[in-house]
């Protein structure tokens, strides 16, 4: 699993490839391009458990500045860089990284974020040198190719949604042990998905997520190659899949519902022969939707249950699902637990908070509150979800963390927008949940209690809206808004969020909503 064993063995073999057949990388250049970041960064000062950001799109230049980071010991934070400059700039402040690594696609972004954080000592953007961001060829220039010495394996840092509405770091158990070791997924990927030299894995997906940044880098890990999209679209994917003859891809249940709208001739005009497994996760997937890509593509789907915090994993494939429709699978990583409110373990097929044991271990960044609300006194781990486990131990997630609302495999917390709406003047009190969506699986409602005087009518939560925009990213603000003369809360003022999620669950807004009508909340029962 070392990089450069990996390129002297098959210099000339592409590891990247852009879908679109415009680029192509072997494993020689991105061992030597990796090995000058390291060195780069080392130059600059950066030694051992320092932090990196990367923020930018979907190009070869991010898994070179990844695995220049991976090889001489760095943490490194992908950053979405979808976020408003104000939202990247907490992300990159918090995770205290001294350099950062953009593109011509973020570099606007990136100026802002490196003027809002002055702990950032050097900056690189792809594309040409410009306010404060030096040319990442340039500053290249000269660079030693040889390996940094001692070359140590550093790791990914991950940032989700946090409950105070804020992102929180996911700060891994890690060792630091010899660059080539590898990282768990690494090896599970060999083990339990069959990746190996002969792997051509298409990501879709953006690589400021968790899995689609991980499993690249997996990809490469074993000898395959990555197919890097910039951005999916259902045809294009159908097309790489049949020209770079994929066997391993990955997508999110939103990416099956947007495949499966495409017209039947459309989908079968493309030779998917090659695929061999199709790993999906991110986001809980509507069973029919499973049924119909295992009736369109063969039982090659398998489908885990994890997150950044890496407590642990659960694996199903397309047989024992069609056994057991609806599950996550038996774990493969950690023991899983279900437990109830006053912290026992509960019967098989109760439903209660899923905890691991025996997994990985982490700590959420400069929150020890957080961290000590994840784990219990037995050192279980939680991810906040709910869900049972059936007579023969495959889990049934119930909720994804009973706030977070997933959209399109996107965390988004609520908290972010309320707390962006609350204080507008035409807001008495206001409750975001997700409702379903055909194709994001979720879409986000803001349910908004007007102030006195004020009109629930369409031009309104038109305003609420474009008002949300000002300061969040655009993904995160509401599709629609629904008015209401009372929200349900308890006499301590806590929410009854569940019985908004029953109220609305059968309101979801289509694709190009933008506002609902009034309602009125219902009684009490």
């Amino acid at each position: 699993m070392h990089l450069t064993r990996i390129a002297d063995r098959t210099p000339d073999k592409p590891a990247i490839v852009l879908a679109d057949g415009s680029r192509t990388v072997t494993y020689a250049e991105l061992d030597r391009r990796s090995r000058r970041v390291a060195q780069l960064l080392r130059a600059r000062g950066l030694g051992v458990r320092d932090h990196v950001a990367l923020l930018m799109g979907n190009r070869p230049e991010f898994l070179e500045a990844a695995w220049g980071a991976q090889r001489c010991g760095l943490y490194w934070t992908p950053v979405n860089w979808h976020l408003t400059a104000e939202e990247a700039s907490y992300v990159v402040a918090d995770c205290g990284a001294r350099a950062l690594f953009a593109a011509a696609e973020t570099a606007e972004l990136a100026a802002t974020v490196v003027r809002h954080c002055p702990e950032v000592e050097s900056a690189f953007t792809v594309g040409g040198a410009r306010d404060g961001l030096t040319d990442y060829a340039r500053a290249l220039d000269g660079i030693p190719v040889e390996p940094v010495p001692e070359e140590v394996e550093g790791s990914y840092f991950f940032y989700s949604a946090g409950t105070t509405g804020r992102p929180k770091g996911i700060k891994p158990g890690h060792g630091f042990p010899p660059f080539g070791t590898g990282r768990p997924i690494d090896h599970r990927m060999a083990a339990a998905f069959g990746f190996g030299p002969d792997s051509v894995y298409l990501c879709p997906a953006p690589l400021h997520h968790a899995a689609p940044a991980g499993w690249s880098m997996g990809t490469q890990r074993n000898g395959g190659t990555v197919v890097l999209m910039e951005r999916f679209d259902p045809l294009a994917c159908l097309r790489a899949i049949e020209r770079f003859r994929v066997t391993h891809a990955q997508f999110v249940p939103t990416h099956f519902v947007r495949l499966l709208k495409l017209p039947e001739e459309q989908r079968h005009a493309f030779d998917l022969s090659s695929l061999e497994v199709v790993v999906h996760a991110a986001a809980p997937c509507p069973v029919e939707v499973k049924r119909r890509m295992i009736d369109w593509l063969g039982p090659k789907l398998i489908e885990f249950y994890s997150g950044s915090e890496a407590v642990g994993m659960t694996i199903i494939d397309s047989a024992d699902w069609l056994a057991h429709p609806g599950s996550v699978g038996r774990a493969a990583r950690g023991v899983v637990h279900i437990v109830g409110e006053d912290g026992r373990e509960l019967p098989t097929g109760e439903i209660g908070t899923v905890y691991f044991s025996g997994g990985g271990t982490f700590e959420y960044h400069r929150d020890p509150e957080q961290t000590a609300k994840a784990i219990d006194e037995r050192g279980w781990a939680t991810l906040g979800d709910l869900g049972h486990l059936d007579g023969d131990g495959y889990l049934h997630l119930a909720d994804r963390r009973t706030d977070l609302v997933v959209s399109g495999g996107v965390n988004i917390y609520p908290a972010e927008i309320e707390s962006a709406l609350v204080l507008h003047p035409a807001v008495a009190d206001v409750a975001v949940i997700g409702v379903p969506d055909a194709e994001l699986g979720q879409a986000v409602l803001a349910v908004v209690q007007p102030a006195p005087g004020e009109v629930a009518d369409p031009e309104l939560a038109e305003a609420l809206i474009a008002h949300c925009r000002t300061s969040l990213a655009r993904f995160k603000c509401p599709r629609a808004v629904e008015f209401v003369t009372e929200l349900p809360r308890l006499p301590t003022g806590k929410l009854l969020r569940r019985r908004l999620r029953a109220q609305y669950a059968g309101t979801g807004p289509g694709p190009e909503a933008q506002q609902a009508g009034s309602r009125e909340t219902p009684r009490t029962r």
